[in-house]
Formats: C-alpha cells, structure tokens, sequence
C-alpha cells in the first residue's frame, strides 16, 4: 500500500488509497455506456461486433493505464462519442471499406502522436477561433442526437421533407422514449451513474417485454482480439485528408478541452499551465494509435471524469482502479452484445450526450456576423450531409474569407487561411464520393 502512495504521491495530493478506489469506480459508471454504445455504432458499419467491444475495451485500457502512469492524472480515456457515429457514417456514405476508414484513424492517431512532441499542436489550439470550436462541438451534438433519433425510430426517411415524425406505436419507438424519460429523470436528480442506469433501467424493461433477450448467457471468456489489416493505401487512393483531419482536430479539441477542465475542477492549473500536458495528451494519442490497429474509433478524455474528481480523486490511482474496471468488462461480452444489439437502449445514450455538447453555443458571440455565421454553419451542415468533415470545412473556409471581407483579416491567424485554401481544393479536386 506503501509503493501505491509513493508511486501516485497520495500525500502530496492530500488523498487516500480508498478515496481513490471510490472516485475510480465512480468514473467509471458514469462513462461504461461506452463499452455497449460503441460496438453499437461501428458494428453498423460492418465491423465485426466482438472486435469493436475488444478493441473499445483496449484503448480505454492502453490510453487509461498511460494516463495513470505517465500523467498521474485522476482521467479516463476511451473512444469517443461522435467520432464513432462519423466513423460509421464515412463507411455508409461513402461506400468504403471499414478497413480503408481505420487507416484514416491511424494516420490521425500517428499525426497526433507526432504533434505531442511540438508546439504546433498549441499553435493549433490558440490559432482556431472559438466560434469554430464551439460550432464545430456543438454540430457534433446535433450529428450523434439525429443517430440516435434515427436508431430508435423517433424520426424516419419522409419524401415530402426528408425526416418526418416515427411510429409512436412501434414497440422500438415506445421503449426508446420510455428509457429516454428515465434517463431525463435520473440525470434532472443529479444522479452519478444515470447514463448508465438509465440503460440498466431500459434493459430491463425490454427483458420482461420480450424485447431483450440473453441467449448466449450472462459471462464467456473474451473474444481473441485481432490486427485488423488497416489499408492505408486507400485512404490516399481516396483522398480521404479532410476525414483525417476531422478525426485529428476533433480528439485535439476534445481532449485537451477536457483535460483543461477536469484539471481545473481538481486544482491541477497553476499559472495558467497544466503540468505533465505532453504525457497527457500521448495518452490519448496512444490509445488513438492502438485503438485503430485493433478495430475502433478514435479515442479522447472523458468528460465523465469530472465525478470521480469530485468525489476526491486526485491522482493516477483513480485512472488506473477505472482501467481495471474496463479489464473485468471483457468477461460479460454475452450481455453487451444482447444491449448493443436493442437501439432503444443506446439511443438515449447520444441524445441526452448530443444535448451535452451544445454548451459552448452560449459562448459564441452571435451578435458579430462575421464569427456567428461560420459557426451556424458548421452547426447546420453536419447533421444535415452526416458529416463533420463537410462542416469543419465549410467553417474553415468562411471564417477567413468572412473576416478578409470586412477588414479583419489581420486577426485571423495565417493557419486559418492555409486550411481555408486546403479544404477548398479539397472539395473541388478530392470532393466525396
């Protein structure tokens, strides 16, 4: 218990083995939704379940465990929400292999890596206006809520608009709405862990009407996990850059502003730095890397960390005790297939997290057209094309062209303008398929 305390310095950051034992399992009930959620989204997309499950689990494990030893930092990493649903719409929409998608992961995960090691990914950081940043989180809240408003049944294909209004009569639907009320409750009442009792609560409802059912039992040993043959050819026979940068700034943005904040709640800031940053953003670039290679999305810092910090963890004992919850995971893969397997259950999950990510909205400065339009732009076109890729660039080139226009144009850093020119090239010689 000793070489715990000295090696995660308990006492110099006045906390206890067991505190840290409690803020850990807290953590990691808030954020275990991910582990069904998913191999959910990507299984849709054609990759195999029990390779979506085992690699999910992997990454959390790799990037988590790092986190731990490398930051002794009280945060969870794992894949991230929104970038699965982009990942499997890219697959759909554009009629790609899976395999050729997981190349762009990898090559972001590899660039991210690489960015750690310099001050570009700060530049990258300070140079992107907030607008963009909050239009391009919060067109991602809206892009993972439609998913789940699809999944479930709430809104379906209508020739006259589009989306039209489901079937509240379909049995799918009712369940869906039944657990999102539930969950709506749990999470008004500031319960820790609602996300994932909110599914718990829906999972048994479906059981006992016939909705759910645990053919396979409850426990098996975990599925071998597997290399995926990652075509990274494809991804440049493609022209699949703008996919790749999407997954790159996307995780830049998610988790060094997670990081920021959780780091913030738990007093780590001093002087307006966060100390062991390098370590900490490698994590999650590490668990990016590997997560490809075994099968997954990529990966970033768990907002969900702020509950274990608030419920005193302040070292990496917490990271760790949450890796070792993910470990025990991969025993009840029978279960998580039988839930990942019912929409109704997950599709809650992304529309109450969807609602999650519209926060910066408030922080965008809608009064000054030449900032708000940029990011109403980015915030439409996502869910709309289901692509985040197609909004980040729409953003990037009207930002620049919008402040250039209005004598503004010495404000705008000189990397706006570089990815500005980029991405309309992009569209105009390597658009969609």
């Amino acid at each position: 218990m000793n070489s715990l305390g000295n090696l995660f310095k308990l006492k110099q950051n006045t906390t206890t083995i067991q505190t840290e034992f409690v803020a850990g399992i807290t953590t990691f009930l808030t954020m275990v939704y991910i582990v069904v959620v998913n191999p959910a989204i990507l299984s849709s997309a054609g990759v195999p379940f029990d390779q979506v499950f085992m690699a999910t689990v992997i990454a959390a494990v790799v990037g988590t465990v790092f986190m731990a030893l490398g930051a002794n930092y009280p945060i969870a990493i794992a894949p991230g929400m929104g970038l699965n649903a982009y990942f499997a719409s890219v697959v759909v929409s554009q009629g790609l292999s899976y395999q050729v998608v997981f190349g762009t992961v990898f090559l972001a995960g590899i660039l991210f890596v690489l960015l750690s090691f310099t001050k570009l990914r700060e530049t990258l950081i300070w140079a992107i206006p907030p607008s963009l940043k909050f239009g391009i989180t919060s067109g991602i809240g809206l892009f993972i809520a439609f998913l789940g408003l699809k999944m479930s049944g709430i809104v379906v294909p209508n020739e006259a608009n589009m989306v039209g209004f489901g079937d509240l009569h379909q049995p799918m639907t009712l369940l869906t709405l039944a657990g999102l009320f539930i969950t709506l409750i749990l999470m008004a009442r500031n319960i820790k862990g609602a996300l994932f009792l909110g599914m718990l609560a829906t999972g048994i409802i479906a059981y006992f009407t016939g909705q759910l059912e645990f053919t396979e039992g409850f426990t098996s040993l975990p599925p071998m996990p597997v290399f995926f043959d990652i075509d990274i050819g494809g991804v440049f026979a493609n022209g699949l850059y703008t996919v790749v940068f999407a997954f790159l700034l996307v995780t830049i943005f998610d988790t060094t502003g997670t990081m920021i904040g959780v780091a913030e709640q738990a007093g780590f800031i001093k002087d307006g730095k966060m100390p062991r940053a390098k370590s900490a953003l490698l994590a999650d670039a590490t668990a990016t890397t590997v997560g490809s290679m075994f099968g997954t999305s990529p990966a970033s810092a768990y907002v969900e960390s702020s509950s274990g910090v608030a419920a005193g963890g302040r070292t990496g004992l917490t990271a760790l005790v949450i890796a070792g919850l993910f470990t025990i995971s991969i025993f009840f893969t029978p279960v998580v297939g039988a839930i990942a397997g019912l929409p109704a259950i997950t599709a809650p999950v992304l529309i109450i997290v969807g609602c999650f990510m519209m926060e910066g909205l408030a922080r965008i400065d809608w009064k000054t057209f030449d900032e708000a339009f940029p990011a109403f732009a980015i915030i439409l076109t996502m869910p709309l094309t289901s692509s985040i890729a197609t909004g980040i660039s729409i953003g990037f080139i009207t930002y620049p062209l919008l402040k250039l226009v209005t004598g503004k144009g010495k404000d705008v850093h000189w990397i706006l303008y570089f990815f500005g020119i980029v991405f309309v090239l992009q569209m105009i010689f390597f658009p969609a398929h």
